[in-house]
């Protein structure tokens, strides 16, 4: 099966982060204009922090009757998230998220960050995975 380090390679690999202080308006600002749902939260020495999504907004925030305007990152991001490597395999990215119900994958290479993946991430891989059984089957019994 394909491995992490393949998706990697597919995507985008600028990185988009925020430092813990941000407001969580500015940080969904940053994520609307980039068009993803989640954003890194990294420190000003570079070291990541965690990572703020659209789920801890919409829990932390809006449930609880928060502003968004006087919320900081740090106050509501995911920190405790399992972390893959480039050489983790795409079953057990799909293991990992849905033994604890998260959409997103911090990428470790020797401890340095080096991506992100997401559960549309590893759904495109598993079904560029099957499409490509389908056409080797295809060629052998045409051939």
């Amino acid at each position: 099966m394909k491995k992490v380090a393949d998706i990697l390679a597919r995507k985008n690999r600028h990185l988009v982060s925020v430092v813990p202080n941000t407001t969580v308006l500015d940080a969904l600002k940053i994520m609307s204009d980039h068009n993803i749902g989640s954003i890194l939260v990294i420190d000003s020495d570079g070291q990541y922090n965690g990572i703020l999504t659209e789920r801890d907004y919409a829990r932390k925030v809006i449930l609880k009757g928060k502003s968004s305007t006087d919320t900081r990152v740090h106050d509501i991001m995911s920190t405790e998230l399992p972390r893959i490597s480039p050489d983790s395999t795409i079953e057990e990215c799909m293991q990992l998220m849905s033994a604890n119900n998260i959409r997103y994958l911090p990428v470790f290479n020797n401890n340095y960050l080096v991506g992100i993946i997401s559960v549309n991430d590893v759904i495109k891989a598993v079904i560029a995975n099957q499409e490509e059984t389908i056409s080797h089957l295809q060629s052998y019994i045409h051939s």
